[in-house]
C-alpha cells in the first residue's frame, strides 16, 4: 500500500452507523486516501465497526493499535476509550483528555489532520448530537481542507450536522451516500499534503496528547472564565473562534458550549442525588433519637428531634419530587440511543 498523500477524516455519534455504511459503500477499492472515522461509542463498549465497514464496502478497515503508518486505500477506526490523533504519515491511538465528554472524539481527529495534512484533507461530519466536531471542522476549513456534512434532514440525529451547517462555512452537505461517490473526484482535484504552523493548533493538538512543554508551557489559547472543568474541577479557559465559544482546562479537557451545559446539569443530578442521601439519613438519625430520648422519658429533647426528622422529611420530599420531574433536569443528547447498540 502507498503511503497517503491525502486523508478523509469521518466523524459522528448516534445514528453513525448507518451513515457511515452508507458512505463506506460508495468508496472504492483503490481511493487515493487513507479514510480515518472516530465515531463515538461508550468507553467499556466491544466495537465491531470494522467488521461493519469491511462488509458494506470494498477497502479494509481496522482497529487503530498504538502507532500506525497511513496508507491509501485503507480505513483506520478509532477504538473504544481512544482518541485518534494524525501525526505527520501516521496515526495514532491514544488516551489523552476526553473532549465533549467523549473518548473517541471528533475534534481531535479533525484538528490533528488539519494540522499535519492542510489543503489535502477532506473532513466529513455525520449523524450525532451536540457540538462535537464544530471546532475540527473549523480548524480544517481555516487550512484550506474541504468540510462536508450530511445533510441534516437525512441524518437520524442532524444535532451535530447542523450544527456545522449553522456556524461553520462549509463545502457540501449531502446525503452520506451520494458523500461518498462525491469524495474520489474531490480528492483527485485536492493538494498534497502540507503542515500547518499555526501556534493555536499546535497547542490544542499537543495538549490533546498531554504534551509536557504544552501543559507548562505559557502558549495557552483564550482567556480564563469562571467555569470549572466538570471533569477534574480545574479553571477552563474561553477560546472564541468567532463562530462559536468552546473551553479547555489546564490538562486538556475540552467542551463546545452544549457539552459543557450538559456536563454542569449531570454534575447538579449527582448533587441532588447526594443531597437527598443525606437528608433522608438525618431524618432516620433524628427519628432514631427521638425514639431513644421517649424511652427516657426525655420529653423535650423528643420534641426537637422529631422537628428536626420532620424537616429533614419535607426537604426530602422536595427534593425527590424535582428528581422525579424530568422538565428541569433534562438534559437533551444526554442518551444518545443506537452508539452501543451498534457496536456489540
Amino acid at each position: 500500500m502507498a503511503a497517503a498523500e491525502r486523508i478523509v477524516v469521518v466523524g459522528g455519534s448516534a445514528g453513525g452507523i448507518e451513515a457511515l455504511t452508507a458512505l463506506v459503500a460508495e468508496l472504492p477499492r483503490g481511493l487515493e486516501a487513507a479514510v480515518l472515522v472516530a465515531l463515538h461509542v461508550p468507553a467499556d463498549a466491544t466495537s465491531r465497526l470494522p467488521e461493519i465497514l469491511s462488509r458494506a464496502g470494498s477497502m479494509r478497515a481496522e482497529h487503530v493499535e498504538d502507532v500506525q503508518e497511513l496508507a491509501s486505500g485503507r480505513i483506520f477506526v478509532a477504538p473504544p476509550d481512544r482518541h485518534l490523533v494524525v501525526e505527520e504519515g501516521r496515526v495514532k491511538a491514544t488516551r489523552g483528555p476526553r473532549e465533549n465528554r467523549h473518548r473517541p472524539a471528533v475534534d481531535p481527529l479533525f484538528r490533528s489532520a488539519a494540522r499535519w495534512y492542510g489543503q489535502a484533507v477532506v473532513a466529513v461530519l455525520l449523524s450525532g448530537g451536540l457540538g462535537d466536531g464544530i471546532a475540527g471542522t473549523q480548524a480544517v476549513k481555516e487550512r484550506g481542507g474541504v468540510p462536508m456534512i450530511q445533510d441534516p434532514d437525512e441524518a437520524l440525529f442532524p444535532g451535530m450536522p447542523a450544527s456545522v451547517r449553522d456556524l461553520v462555512q462549509h463545502d457540501h452537505c449531502l446525503p452520506a451516500a451520494e458523500i461518498g461517490r462525491l469524495l474520489p473526484t474531490i480528492l483527485a482535484g485536492s493538494a498534497p499534503r502540507s503542515e500547518a504552523r499555526d501556534e493555536g493548533i499546535v497547542y490544542e493538538t499537543d495538549i490533546a496528547e498531554l504534551d509536557t512543554d504544552a501543559l507548562e508551557g505559557d502558549g495557552r489559547q483564550g482567556k480564563q472564565s469562571a467555569y470549572g472543568c466538570p471533569e477534574c474541577g480545574g479553571v477552563l479557559w474561553e477560546l472564541d473562534d468567532g463562530s462559536s465559544l468552546r473551553y479547555r482546562c489546564r490538562v486538556g479537557h475540552a467542551y463546545a458550549v452544549e457539552a459543557l451545559q450538559e456536563s454542569q446539569s449531570a454534575e447538579i443530578e449527582r448533587a441532588l442525588w447526594s443531597a437527598l442521601r443525606a437528608l433522608e439519613e438525618k431524618a432516620g438519625l433524628a427519628q432514631r433519637m427521638a425514639d431513644r430520648a421517649r424511652g427516657r422519658g426525655h420529653a423535650e429533647a423528643e420534641r426537637l428531634h422529631r422537628s428536626r426528622a420532620a424537616e429533614a422529611d419535607r426537604q426530602a420530599v422536595a427534593l425527590r419530587e424535582l428528581l422525579l420531574d424530568p422538565g428541569p433536569l433534562d438534559r437533551p443528547g444526554a442518551l444518545e440511543p443506537g452508539i452501543a447498540e451498534a457496536h456489540e
